[in-house]
């Protein structure tokens, strides 16, 4: 049954955790009673959930007049399976008590979430909360903490899945930074505090889109990784992530029918012609099936999941289409924390190089591009899964080091024929090697530049210092990475290596 009540009547009906009154509404509570267990159901394989707490009672108030209990306290819980293998879910009902968090809401959260940890099983959280239930104090807020502290342990051991369905406010704004993937549906909204009382503290009249809209955050922040059309969509995007991550990092991620490459795209030898790497990536993956990640946020810099050969990886790769590939504090943040996502739960590492280098400026050092940067390349030498990266076209500096090089630990480095790699652009080189010559004579700028791209750019001189390991075909590219791959499957180690602390 739909909801009858138009949405903006409903949040002003129930609000978030700055307006929630804990008063049922027995029109809205007919409407909306079962959306909670419908999503569930979405979500996970038919007829196999089980719910848990089901009869809970809700914690009486604090403060406030009396209120009928409120079914369930507000959220659905249990377990279940997706894709034949058991997950823990939960999901935040509105039209209880606006989803507001109380005790024992809280407390059936916590509960699937230590099943999810005892078992070795993802968790997936439906989420469509006005945040901590006033009436119940503090005691509500500790309820919070319970679940942070749960996100914060089980980091790095099991996958942390949220899905925003509706409003986040306040502290249910916070579980989703402390997961690991978060799939919005447009038109949802996270934020700490609302429109009104942003407002009202520091006098800036904001909509709840523009404050803290699923879409913003898909391209701003860089909060979601994922948006969705509907529930329905998001449910379905659920699933695909986890078809690529194992239960825990104790486990094998799962493996699939290995499929054909699409036909493998030509890159521009010119390097001021951009291109959308995505069709390289086509012909090295299976079917040319890459399930991006944060595709809206620093898009110099393109991240998600892909098969070679029927085994789930992470792809890391520049994107010329977007400042020439040039690296920035969002694309190097951006990618610091997937390959922290990946070494934590046993996905090789395949990465694509095209970039001149780190985006330079006073606003990039002011912004911390030091400090920030420095992050990917911690990810980079810290994670032991297998790691193999290909040089498309340019590879220069900083850039050049960040991005899964030799020296940060990188098992295999291959180059194309046509690849470049050094310190800096020829251009740049010789305006510092031959100032003299050329402040005498301008005109021997061309030639020197040749010069240095012949001696010192070469693939073939990167390879002399086994920089880089081989220089190959881009027609041989997939088959050289699947064979690579194939040869380190042997050093991989499903463990706990570490969790996948937000950046």
């Amino acid at each position: 049954m739909r909801c009858s009540v138009p949405r903006d009547e409903f949040w002003t009906a129930w609000g978030h955790a700055q307006y929630n009154v804990g008063m049922t509404n027995p029109v809205l509570d007919a409407a909306v009673a079962s959306r909670a267990r419908r999503r569930v159901d979405d979500v996970v394989d038919p007829s196999t959930f089980l719910e848990l707490g089901a009869r809970v009672s809700t914690t009486a108030a604090a403060y406030g007049p009396p209120r009928p209990p409120a079914p369930g306290d507000g959220v659905v819980a249990g377990v279940g399976e997706i894709g034949g293998r058991p997950v823990a879910v939960y999901a935040q009902d509105p039209g209880v008590v606006g989803g507001s968090l109380g005790v024992m809401h809280a407390k059936k959260i916590a509960h699937v979430m230590g099943l999810a940890e005892r078992s070795g099983c993802p968790i997936v959280g439906l989420l469509d909360s006005g945040g901590a239930r006033i009436q119940e104090g503090v005691a509500a807020l500790d309820g919070y903490g319970d679940i942070f502290r749960a996100n914060a342990l089980l980091s790095g051991r099991v996958p942390q899945i949220s899905v925003i369905l509706g409003s986040c406010a306040g502290g249910a704004a916070y579980s989703p930074g402390l997961t690991d993937i978060v799939i919005a549906v447009m038109g949802s909204q996270l934020f700490l505090t609302g429109p009104r009382v942003v407002k009202a503290a520091v006098f800036e009249d904001v909509s709840a889109a523009e404050l803290g809209g699923a879409e913003m955050h898909a391209s701003r922040t860089g909060l979601v990784h994922l948006l969705a059309r509907d529930d329905g969509h998001a449910a379905e995007l659920c699933r695909d992530v986890l078809s690529y991550l194992p239960s825990s990092c104790d486990r094998r991620p799962p493996d699939a029918p290995a499929q054909d490459p699409l036909p493998i795209a030509s890159v521009p030898v010119n390097q001021r012609i951009p291109y959308d790497v995505r069709t390289v990536l086509a012909g090295i993956v299976d079917g040319g099936r890459f399930l991006e990640l944060q595709a809206g946020f620093a898009r110099n810099m393109v991240i998600g999941f892909a098969r070679v050969e029927g085994t789930a990886v992470g792809v890391v790769a520049n994107q010329p289409m977007s400042r020439c590939g040039v690296i920035d504090s969002n694309a190097a943040e951006k990618a610091a924390r997937f390959v922290r996502l990946c070494d934590a739960f046993g996905l090789p590492l395949v990465t694509l190089v095209d970039t001149p280098g780190f985006l330079p400026g006073t606003g990039q050092e002011h912004g911390g591009v030091v400090r920030r940067g420095a992050k990917l390349l911690y990810a980079y030498s810290e994670a032991t899964v297998p790691r193999v990266t290909v040089i498309l076209r340019k590879a220069f500096g900083g850039a050049y080091i960040v991005m899964n090089s030799k020296g940060l630990g990188a098992d295999a480095v291959f180059a194309w024929p046509t690849a470049q790699v050094a310190v800096m652009g020829s251009q740049q080189a010789v305006e510092i090697l031959h100032r003299r010559d050329l402040a005498a004579d301008p005109g021997l700028r061309d030639g020197l530049a040749a010069g240095y791209e012949a001696e010192v750019m070469a693939p073939e001189t990167a390879a002399g210092g086994m920089s880089v390991d081989a220089v190959i075909a881009p027609e041989d590219t997939r088959a050289v990475v699947a064979r690579t791959l194939r040869a380190l499957d042997g050093a991989r180690e499903f463990r706990y290596r570490h969790g996948n602390m937000p950046l």
